[in-house]
């Protein structure tokens, strides 16, 4: 990183963005430098991104499958049995009418079938022959009848997990082609904050610390437990100092508190001192409008960024959602996540010429957003309650029965969308 000392007002900040310029200028950003492809084993691949296609080695099933144990048959019946196949062989054809084999379920049915009957609904004559009448559909999976061999069946962007890479299995794949998923530090700024025990004599426990690791891993980060540093002093050397050891692995560093420009705000000086320059520099947006990210350069020439997230734990949790979930998609060559949407079950009050993200709990089987209390912006017991932010645009209101935006907070592992 750059070294030299600099203003703030050095530092090349664009005006502040409203919220949905916000989304597109960070998601770009981080885009433009999206992580590497790497080829990785299956089993090392959950949470990654895809970096291609995914597209099968050959047809879905390869070969005809039987869907029920019972006789693969040849031509009208009474048949003679003249052998058996189970799943995983490769068995010889039927080459005359009035033979069957015997078959299990997921086993290859023999060239010359005619039908495959099952087991239930078949009988053996008192000569040992077996008879039955078979069902008009096909007891059995044709090849191709899931996927043909090269077929897309998920584009690149998107993200791996277990039914991911169930199906790459699946499709003959022992390997795929990812992106990794981003590098995250955190760096808690603030004299104030207390890292254990209740707060008290005008110092406050650090929520930041301990919650937005695991956001940051929600959203798709690895955060290691050693890339968590703080309280970092409130003096603008700490803050540099912190920041340069943390730009030298991360790939994104979070920084928490110090937005402003008051008295013991130094992270907007400690960035000019680095050589920063803004991406997004405040948001036009309540709570959290002091939120940036700005983008630095390595002595290696990678690119890397810094988050800013204010100081106010609900305000911090919006300027992730904000800034940093688009970002992270970028890099990780997503697709910038489209917003899902809900009916407004109580009204909402605007923030004039700001966004407001409201915090609103979900009822998914209605498709209702319902408004939670305790939501001030240095207040977690809402977030706690909630699924998510309600988008109420500039210069408008939220009002009973109005479709808006829903940005969501992340689900848990096993949970689905709604």
């Amino acid at each position: 990183m750059r070294t030299e000392t600099a203003s703030a007002d050095e530092v090349s900040a664009p005006p502040p963005a409203d919220w949905a310029q916000a989304r597109s200028l960070v998601y770009a950003a981080g885009l433009a430098v999206a992580r590497p492809a790497i080829e990785r084993p299956l089993a090392e691949t959950d949470g990654h991104t895809l970096a291609e296609p995914l597209t099968p080695r050959t047809d879905l099933p390869a070969f005809p499958t039987s869907s029920v144990d019972g006789w693969a048959v040849r031509g009208a019946g009474p048949w003679r049995v003249v052998g058996r196949v189970l799943a995983g062989g490769a068995p010889a054809p039927l080459t005359e009418d009035g033979t069957t084999v015997e078959i299990a379920t997921g086993a290859m049915v023999p060239a010359g079938a005619s039908a495959v009957l099952r087991v239930e609904e078949s009988r053996r004559t008192p000569e040992g022959l077996v008879d039955g009448v078979p069902r008009a559909a096909p007891e059995w999976r044709q090849p191709g009848e899931e996927a043909t061999v090269g077929e897309e069946l998920l584009p690149a962007g998107t993200p791996v997990d277990p039914a991911v890479i169930g199906l790459a299995a699946s499709c003959g794949h022992d390997t795929l082609r990812v992106r990794r998923q981003p590098r995250a530090a955190l760096l808690v700024f603030g004299d104030e904050l207390l890292t254990a025990g209740p707060p008290g004599a005008g110092r406050v426990r650090d929520a930041l610390g301990p919650a937005v690791p695991g956001w940051l891993r929600r959203y798709g980060c690895q955060v290691d437990p050693n890339s968590v540093v703080g309280p970092v002093a409130d003096t603008l050397p700490a803050h540099v100092a912190a920041l340069r050891a943390a730009l030298d692995d991360a790939d994104l560093v979070c920084t928490t508190g110090g937005t402003m420009h008051g008295p013991v705000d130094h992270l907007h000086p400690a960035l000019a001192s680095l050589g920063a320059e803004y991406v997004v520099n405040t948001v036009a947006v309540r709570p959290g409008f002091p939120m940036l990210l700005a983008r630095l350069v390595g002595a290696d020439g990678q690119v890397r960024f810094v988050a800013g997230l204010p100081g106010n734990p609900q305000s911090a949790v919006i300027a992730l959602v904000s800034l940093v979930v688009p970002l992270l998609a970028g890099l990780a060559g997503r697709s910038l996540p489209t917003l899902p949407h809900a009916v407004l079950a109580e009204p909402v009050a605007g923030r004039g010429d700001h966004t407001h993200l409201a915090l609103v709990r979900l009822d998914r089987a209605a498709g209702t957003a319902h408004p939670v209390r305790h939501v001030g912006s240095a207040m977690l017991r809402g977030l706690a309650t909630a699924d998510g932010f309600a988008v109420i645009d500039p210069g408008t209101t939220g009002s009973v029965g109005d479709r808006v935006p829903i940005v969501p907070l992340p689900l848990l592992p096993g949970e689905r969308a709604w």
